[in-house]
């Protein structure tokens, strides 16, 4: 690598020329690969200004790029000026005027990695270089806010992040709906809807990108379809997105999808199912059904796309273990729920059949302890461990008494082996998947995370391109950066092209690899050697530079849609 002097850089480096930009980019849409006029070298010389200053701020020379169109990759050299890729050439450029070099023989330069859901909502301040994310290339990160709180007011906290990574945020559900109603289990009166609107609008007005629900989680849960309907509707006139944890994806997997879509129908609104899965061996297999709903939607006009992490064990609270009717009015309600005699029969029952139908079947070491709050000691390990220290047989029967217990004091977060690979290949492989790490910021060796934090996107191209060949490398970096650039609106991002922004990851395609699991997660992936967010380095040779230049991914998603 060549590195020149800062004091030597140009006074325009670091920042967009907002007047420079426009000229680079007229006669085409912006963000439109080859939207800029004239060739690349032309350009870097307007972008000089005269004189001796350099060119080009960063030039990746003779990597190949994939450019995240799906076209086969090319050798070329990638120059970068101020937060812009300036040049995309087949043709060596000189180096000698970029103020800093980087050999990419042997790698391949792809666009940056866009994280189309990951819980950063309220924590992503406190996690500034977001290195479990970062390390997997990494450039975006989307705060789909499918339940827990929603920064307020949005604009606030996302005009103050000073973060390595590129931000964006949606109307939350959850949040809305506890604001106005709290944790109660029915409809909202027609004030309350007019609120709950007035809510959705104004988050939307302070740049969200659309309507996230999580309809599996209490207080959602308790929403009719056509609360959603409504709050879709809002989000839809600003030109926003819907995307959504659907509200069963287990049993009622084919129902929860026929929802989305019908949400996406009658608010006419895009619409995006997110970590679409088949959970429960008895719906191993169902995600043909779904593909094929997905693909009729889509025939009939509809605009309806998904992501997935590539995993086949989930993660979140013990209270998917339970009917959500329990948890209606809080704490203390639950609470006495457990210990009304008349309901207790009932609330077993319908625990026995979520346990076996939808998430471990009679082997309770397919639920795996990330922070159990009563006894961290377990962290890690299985419910049949803890089951087998107290002398109870590994089942259903044993596992409810036990399972109220730990919700009684506090509850835990687990990771439930409950998927099949056949049916996270088929979703990886549809033409409208995307990837996600629905992962959390981590603090290395902190707690027991759930490997895809550290790893996802570098397992689809360690495991799904490299070992098992079901995706080229040029698919699967499309899903990871044109496709969800698109889909959010960011039409000069996910591309490597002139005149797009400047993200960009570098990495090695034989060893790029995640290596967290669920015994030992606490790694980081590996064979990112080089990030560039908006033009900076934030990763280079493997190490930090330090850098923060994230930016807020402002809404809406269709802006004029």
């Amino acid at each position: 690598m060549i590195h020149r002097p800062a004091h030597t850089r140009p006074r325009w480096a670091g920042f967009r020329p907002i007047a420079l930009t426009v000229a680079l980019l007229v006669g085409c849409g912006p963000g439109e690969p080859g939207s800029a006029a004239g060739d690349g070298a032309g350009r870097a010389r307007a972008l000089s200004g005269g004189g001796d200053a350099f060119r080009y701020d960063l030039l990746l020379t003779g990597g190949t790029v994939v450019d995240g169109s799906g076209a086969p990759g090319f050798v070329a050299d990638v120059a970068v000026a101020g937060d812009r890729i300036v040049s995309v050439s087949p043709t060596a450029l000189d180096p000698d005027e970029a103020r800093t070099v980087i050999d990419a023989r042997g790698l391949v330069v792809a666009p940056g990695f866009i994280d189309n859901h990951a819980h950063i909502q309220t924590t992503i301040h406190r996690f500034p270089l977001a290195e479990n994310f970062t390390r997997q290339g990494i450039t975006t990160i989307m705060a789909s806010l499918h339940s827990g709180d929603q920064p307020w007011p949005l604009d606030e906290y996302a005009e103050g992040l000073d973060v390595a990574v590129n931000v964006g945020f949606f109307a939350g559900h959850t949040w809305t709906r506890r604001r106005v109603i709290g944790l109660d289990d029915r409809p909202p009166t027609d004030t309350e809807l007019d609120h709950m609107r007035a809510l959705v609008d104004s988050t939307m007005a302070m740049g969200a990108l659309g309507l996230s629900t999580g309809l599996l989680y209490v207080p959602a849960n308790y929403a009719e379809t056509e609360e959603v309907i409504e709050l879709a509707k809002v989000a839809a006139r600003s030109g926003g997105i819907y995307v959504s944890h659907m509200r069963n994806e287990a049993r009622g997997l084919i129902d929860s999808v026929e929802e989305l879509i019908r949400v996406a129908e009658e608010a006419d609104i895009p619409a995006q199912i997110q970590h679409h899965k088949a959970v429960g061996a008895g719906q191993w297999g169902w995600s043909e059904r779904t593909l094929a709903l997905i693909d009729e939607a889509r025939r009939r006009g509809l605009d309806i796309r998904h992501d997935l992490y590539p995993y086949t064990a989930s993660s979140t609270s013990s209270r998917i273990l339970f009917p959500q009717w329990v948890f209606a009015g809080g704490t203390d309600a639950m609470v006495a729920r457990f210990d009304d005699p008349a309901l207790r029969p009932k609330l077993e029952r319908d625990m026995r059949e979520i346990i076996l139908l939808d998430r471990a079947g009679n082997d309770m070491s397919r639920i795996q302890f990330r922070v159990l709050e009563s006894d961290p000691s377990y962290n890690g390990r299985r419910l049949s461990d803890l089951l087998a220290d107290r002398g109870l047989p590994n089942d259903v029967d044993a596992a409810i008494p036990v399972l109220i217990e730990l919700e009684r004091s506090g509850g835990f977060s687990a990771i439930y082996h409950s998927m099949d690979e056949a049916d996270l290949i088929r979703i990886l492989q549809h033409p409208e998947a995307m990837i996600e790490t629905d992962g959390d910021p981590i603090a290395y060796g902190v707690g027991f995370p759930h490997p895809r934090s550290y790893g996802a996107f570098p397992r689809v191209l360690a495991r799904y391109v490299r070992e098992l060949g079901v995706l080229d490398l040029t698919t699967a970096v499309r899903k990871m950066t044109r496709m969800p650039a698109e889909q959010l609106g960011q039409l000069d991002r996910g591309l490597v092209s002139e005149g797009m922004i400047a993200d960009l990851t570098v990495f090695d395609p034989t060893t790029i690899a995640d290596r967290a699991t669920y015994v030992d997660p606490h790694q980081y992936a590996v064979g990112v050697q080089h990030l560039v967010v908006n033009g900076q380095l934030v990763i280079h040779d493997a190490a930090y530079t330090g850098a923060r230049p994230g930016r807020w991914i402002r809404g809406p998603a269709r802006p004029g849609g």
